[in-house]
């Protein structure tokens, strides 16, 4: 109803600022000649002044009256052709008197037959506050960053973020939201554990001292966090320290529910962890059942130059394939586990000329090495 309001008053705003100067010329309006005739009569009563005063001759003057009369003839004789005038401009004055009025008329009638006066309106305050449930991912975070900017001090605010940022695998803006959320909120096992898991994945899945740190301390709160057991487990794993990470994982298998989603990955962490090509960082496609098999039965000499095989193998593909992003980081992580810091080193400046220097890819190879304890060769 406010709308319709609205609209009329600026109709007839604009309808009137158009009418009147129409309607107040029709009144005003005079002949062109009436300004003349005054104009001449002024002169006359002037000339009768100066000749009284002595300033003009008799004769001068009667000159200058006959003179004054003729045009005063001429302006009558030139009125009378064009006495007609203001009867056409009265009837062009009604006809834009008539279009004015009919554009509103005939705007409003067209849009009550062809538009949609019935909508409900839409402010803009309750489209922004839908329901989160006709929304997508990327519009939800969206909204929860433009929150948090105008809010950072929304504890609450960063809490629901960082998983989503985790799921999303924005994990470096994840660890974010976590240490956020841990300040302004307090310690929680299951923000610790969240965060140690971010850190983890940030770097390529190697689960750092910050990551370890992070761990601990859920488990200081929850002692029974199956995240945070896990990922201690396989921390063990990558540090080469088998038999300890075996123990944990089946420690935790123990105690975990039939049912537990964390079942799966802690049997397949540990058949990884029974292996130590695949937890030293060789490709998931290496040796098949037989090979791993025969690789426990080994001697440690022999294991670990079936280790040190499939690594070179791992290299080799890489010289042909270098554009194999995953398979650089697993490479680096097998020469650090195989205690080889220089091949490490030099796979790493490899795989940072691979894609480029200045590349995404190079940040992120730098950053994982560097949670490995691996820089740059200057």
């Amino acid at each position: 109803m406010l709308f319709w309001v609205i609209a009329a008053i600026l109709t007839l705003g604009a309808s009137l600022a158009v009418l009147l100067p129409l309607t107040g010329g029709m009144k005003g309006a005079s002949p062109a000649g009436d300004h003349d005739l005054e104009v001449y009569r002024d002169q006359l009563s002037e000339l009768d002044r100066d000749v009284a005063r002595g300033l003009i001759q008799p004769a001068e003057a009667e000159e200058a009256r006959a003179e004054i009369g003729r045009r005063i003839l001429r302006l009558g004789a030139a009125e009378r052709p064009g006495s007609a005038n203001p009867v056409s401009s009265r009837g062009a004055r009604l006809v834009a008197s008539v279009a004015v009025l009919a554009v509103p008329l005939l705007s409003w009638g067209l849009y009550g037959m062809l538009g949609s006066p019935d909508l409900p309106s839409q402010p803009l305050v309750e489209r922004l506050a839908k329901s989160p449930a006709d929304s997508s991912v990327d519009e939800l975070v969206a909204r929860a960053e433009a929150h948090l900017a105008a809010n950072p001090s929304d504890g609450k605010g960063w809490d629901v973020l960082a998983p989503i940022y985790l799921r999303l695998q924005r994990f470096p803006d994840a660890v974010t939201a976590y240490r956020n959320a841990i300040r302004l909120d307090g310690d929680s096992a299951v923000r610790q554990s969240g965060l140690g898991e971010a850190i983890a994945n940030a770097a390529g899945g190697i689960v750092s001292a910050d990551a370890q740190d992070a761990f601990e301390a859920a488990l200081k709160l929850d002692p029974g966090n199956a995240k945070a057991n896990f990922y201690l487990g396989v921390g063990l794993a990558q540090e080469g320290r088998k038999d300890e990470a075996v123990a944990a994982l089946q420690k935790m298998l123990g105690q975990l529910a039939p049912d537990s989603p964390w079942r799966r990955a802690v049997q397949q962490a540990l058949a990884e962890a029974g292996q130590p090509a695949i937890a030293a960082g060789a490709p998931s496609s290496g040796p098949d059942a037989q090979q791993m098999e025969a690789a426990q039965q080994m001697s440690p000499q022999d294991r670990q130059a079936m280790i040190e095989t499939m690594v070179a193998g791992l290299d080799d593909k890489l010289k042909q394939n270098p554009r194999d992003e995953e398979g650089w980081m697993r490479l680096i992580r097998s020469y650090v586990v195989l205690g080889k810091a220089d091949q490490a080193r030099d796979a790493l400046g490899r795989a940072v000329a691979a894609f480029g220097a200045d590349s995404e890819q190079a940040r992120k190879f730098t950053a994982f090495a560097a949670s490995l304890g691996v820089t740059a060769t200057e």
